[in-house]
């Protein structure tokens, strides 16, 4: 879950990659620190975020044109300055950085201790180093040599950079189940990031590095690229389409809340070509591509992580609703474990914003191996599971800063209705009429968000009472289950407000004995076919002291009668209604996080994207 950036050519490398590190801060902010090579190797590293260790360094040589730098989410070790990356080898000669675990590092740190080797760090990163350097001088390798065979001794994940101070004009790197993206910039000019958001301004034509391929990053041959067994591969260069605009706050305080107000262009965008209100029709070229294996299909599975698998939660209520296909969404890092039972009439869908989520990859690989057709929905151009799925389709959010998820959210729910839509119309398990009704209303839905985000205000004075809270409840029933679990989810992420979400009839099955004057109720009572069961929910609450804050459709006077505070939002057809519903709940997370004083973009102990297990 690091970040990793580094690069080789004619500037000054310093100044990029302390840019880069900015970007990709979401990644990692336990600490942060850089290697530039000017005839001298020189490290500096620093716990704490990024501006913690500009400051650090502001009178240290940072002159070179050669460097690298990594921001990192602890894994082995605490985080400190000790444990922070890059680390160095035992001779001072080799430095590293590292996004990944190293699974047999103790087996290896005890070998190498036996060679006399002497550790500083607690790290698994520190250990992989310590093997190259043995590799390396034992066999007077270059480094290259010396990192390809240390890569066939260890077991794990990786994205590495590696620096020689003895070949100054030599960077190398390789990558596992990590990602690791190579820039080809002009006038020999090479970068590498973990993602391309550093590098944008620099380079639009990137490398994608597959598992087990090794870069070597030369200032006068250009790029290299062989796999572990030394055959040299092939570049495939891709164009990325992404401006520098997308990575800047335009204005708002946070990331996240541009983000929560990006969402009615965001959701656009995800349907943009996609269907037609003039016409009725919807389409998706990953469904078409398969289409009569998805329509037949005797079951769908669904797995994701988070945010991800509360989408794949509405997926499962739409998608048995109106294509009448069973649904099962499963955690991917349990799926992965469990020996799950897999046909090649199953089909396997994979959520993840970033696409490089470890245990959704691994879910993958699985499904694959038995036989399964595998389905991608990521935000990410280019990244692992849109590479190694059968089919896919893009949400088209565009880049997603804040660690907690808000459009990615809601363009992954978006895709998912769509893909329910088509399906179901092929199938024919929906009559043309209701087909056409909710075509025509699904393009309504970006304005709609649209009129949920003037609640702002309103919900922010909802917010200045309830931000002492210690604990909430969210209670949602159908469609609106998950989004209630979504809800609890951005309170505890950003807040660190304890919050369960449940469904609403469930709370009497023990939830219930929690409620009192103190603890916030938040209701999403939008559900036209369940109305009246949630209009019982809300009585059954305030009977106990309860305070409750219901989210409603527009006139719902019943409910405004009931609850202490209501949010209104846009009256939709009910398979669309958690599009909006989570609106507020995102602001309301917001806004008390704030009022908090909580880093909003960057929540304690937690990473945007998690690469490993």
């Amino acid at each position: 879950m690091c970040g990793i950036i580094g690069y080789i050519g004619k500037r000054e490398a310093y100044p990029i990659i302390i840019k880069g590190l900015k970007r990709l801060e979401y990644r990692g902010y336990d600490s942060s620190g850089v290697a530039i090579l000017n005839g001298e190797l020189n490290v500096y590293k620093k716990k704490g975020k990024v501006n913690d260790l500009v400051e650090f360094v502001s009178d240290s040589n940072i002159s070179g044109t050669l460097g690298m730098g990594h921001t990192r989410w602890a894994t082995h070790g605490v985080p400190d300055d000790i444990n922070a990356h890059p680390h160095l080898s035992g001779n001072n000669r080799l430095v590293i950085i590292h996004n990944g675990i190293i699974e047999n590092y103790a087996s290896i740190k005890l070998w190498l201790e036996s060679q006399g080797h002497e550790f500083t760090s607690e790290t698994d990163t520190e250990v992989l180093i310590h093997l190259i350097e043995e590799i390396q001088e034992k066999g007077q390798l270059p480094i290259e040599e010396a990192v390809r065979l240390a890569l066939n001794e260890v077991v794990g994940a990786y994205a590495i950079v590696v620096i020689d101070r003895l070949d100054p004009n030599k960077l190398v790197a390789a990558r596992k189940s990590s990602p690791l993206v190579v820039g080809i910039g002009k006038d020999n000019d090479y970068f590498l990031a973990s993602d391309a958001t550093p590098i944008v301004e620099y380079t639009n034509q990137v490398v994608y590095l597959d598992d087990d391929e090794i870069a070597v990053l030369e200032r006068d041959k250009g790029l290299r690229i062989m796999d572990k067994d030394k055959v040299d591969k092939m570049p495939f260069i891709h164009e990325i389409d992404m401006k520098i605009e997308e990575l800047e706050k335009g204005g708002y305080d946070y990331f996240m809340l541009k983000e929560i107000y990006e969402q009615p262009k965001s959701i656009a965008e995800c349907m943009r070509g996609r269907f037609s209100t003039e016409e009725g029709w919807i389409r998706l070229g990953g469904i078409l591509q398969h289409k009569n294996r998805i329509c037949n299909a005797d079951r769908i599975i669904i797995v994701a992580c988070g945010t991800s698998w509360h989408s794949g939660l509405i997926a499962e209520y739409l998608i048995e609703e109106l294509a009448r296909i069973p649904v099962e969404v499963e955690y991917a890092s349990e799926f992965r474990y469990r020996n799950p039972i897999i046909s090649e009439k199953d089909i396997v869908i994979a959520i993840s914003q970033s696409g490089e989520t470890a245990d959704t990859l691994a879910a993958l690989e699985l499904a694959k191996k038995k036989g399964a057709l595998t389905y991608g929905i990521v935000n990410v151009v280019g990244s692992s599971i849109a590479r190694i799925t059968d089919a896919g389709s893009y949400i088209h959010a565009g880049p997603e800063i804040g660690v907690a998820s808000t459009k990615a959210f809601t363009g992954q729910v978006t895709l998912l209705t769509l893909m329910a839509l088509h399906i179901a119309n092929e199938k024919g398990t929906i009559s043309r009429s209701k087909y056409h009704e909710l075509v025509a209303e699904i393009g309504n839905i970006p304005k709609k968000v649209q009129k949920a985000l003037e609640s702002n205000e309103q919900i922010k004075l909802i917010s200045e009472k309830f931000k002492d809270a210690e604990n909430a409840l969210y209670l949602g029933r159908g469609y609106n289950f998950p989004v209630a679990l979504e809800g609890a989810l951005k309170l505890k992420e950003i807040s660190y407000i304890h919050a369960e979400g449940y469904p609403a009839a469930e709370m009497k099955h023990g939830p219930i004995a929690l409620i009192d004057e103190n603890m916030p109720v938040v209701v999403i009572a939008t559900n036209k076919s369940a109305h009246e069961k949630i209009i019982s929910n809300v009585q059954e609450v305030k009977a106990r002291k309860g305070v409750v804050i219901a989210v409603v459709n527009e006139g719902d006077e019943v409910m405004a009668r009931i609850a202490d505070y209501i949010i209104e939002i846009p009256t939709t057809a009910e398979p669309f209604t958690p599009l909006l519903s989570v609106i507020p709940l995102q602001l309301l997370s917001y806004h008390i996080a704030v009022m908090r004083g909580c880093n909003v973009d960057q929540p304690r102990n937690l990473a945007k994207s998690v690469t490993v297990e």
